[in-house]
């Protein structure tokens, strides 16, 4: 094994161990850790778009935004977060138009704060959102442990050449069986058996988890960046370890939208009630 893989074992057995006890907290534990993801993903885009010296006034009204949304997240103001996000964007594109990096800057709003009201909503405050979460991260990562390293040891035919040479078509299909086999995994777990719809959104996310990862590599590709920061040993920055996470928990806060019940309380329990029969 080498040091480099060795290393990036490492920290993401950390990772993981902290962001597992901060979702199995909940409450104001897993909104913090949701909220920081959102601000360190805004900076490294941000900055690997160079917005604060292309658009220092559109940078600026994004950071605003991205404020504003945290404190929303925090008083459990959703749809006032929502706003925040959308009005920030809108005002980033805006300001920097002139100089042609509004639109970038906007693209960060929308891509951080999107992450971290999605990741919030998901674990909401109880139960349901707990198994709710761990559905979402089960897939995640095992697309992502599956893809890296069948595409490794099987090669074949590139999956995207011109945005990341190194992702093969053997790792993707690996990748997304994976995930699949997870999220069965985790609905068996938490209710002894699963419906059709189980094995049909598992694939959802392990694909749009899949296309998170080609979006942030298209991006560094776009900018000339090898990695989003250097916050991750091994990894390279927040982006590059939660990309896939990132687009999955997109997929997820749409479909707990999308499917609204009667009784409702929230987007955890929506996805707890029509994924896993609770």
């Amino acid at each position: 094994m080498s040091s480099e893989l060795r290393l990036r074992i490492i920290s993401g057995v950390i990772l993981a161990l902290l962001v597992l006890t901060a979702t199995w907290a909940g409450g104001i534990w897993f909104r913090a850790l949701a909220v920081l993801i959102m601000v360190l993903i805004h900076y490294e885009f941000s900055t690997m778009v160079d917005a604060p010296v292309k658009a220092p006034l559109a940078n600026a009204i994004g950071w605003l935004a991205i404020l504003a949304t945290a404190l929303f997240i925090f008083v459990l103001l959703p749809s006032m977060a929502l706003a925040a996000i959308v009005i920030g964007a809108a005002g980033a594109a805006f300001a920097g138009l002139k100089r042609g990096a509004g639109l970038w800057s906007a693209t960060a709003i929308v891509y951080a704060g999107l992450s971290g009201l999605a990741l919030a909503e998901i674990r909401g405050e109880g139960l349901f959102g707990l198994f709710a979460m761990l559905f979402v991260f089960a897939i995640v990562w095992a697309t992502d442990i599956l893809a890296y390293f069948c595409g490794r040891a099987l090669g074949g035919p590139k999956l995207a050449p011109r945005i990341s040479p190194g992702k093969t078509w053997s790792g993707a299909i690996f990748g997304a069986a994976a995930g699949v086999a997870a999220g069965i995994g985790v609905a068996m777990a938490v209710r002894q058996g699963g419906g059709w719809m189980i094995p049909l959104v598992a694939l959802t996310l392990a694909v749009a988890s899949e296309a998170g990862d080609l979006f942030e590599s298209w991006v560094k590709r776009r900018f000339g960046a090898k990695d989003s920061s250097h916050l991750i040993p091994g990894h390279g920055g927040v982006m590059d370890r939660v990309d896939g996470l990132v687009f999955a928990a997109f997929a997820a806060f749409l479909i707990g939208n999308l499917l609204p019940l009667a009784d409702r309380a929230g987007v955890a329990d929506e996805l707890a009630a029509r994924l896993l029969g609770l």
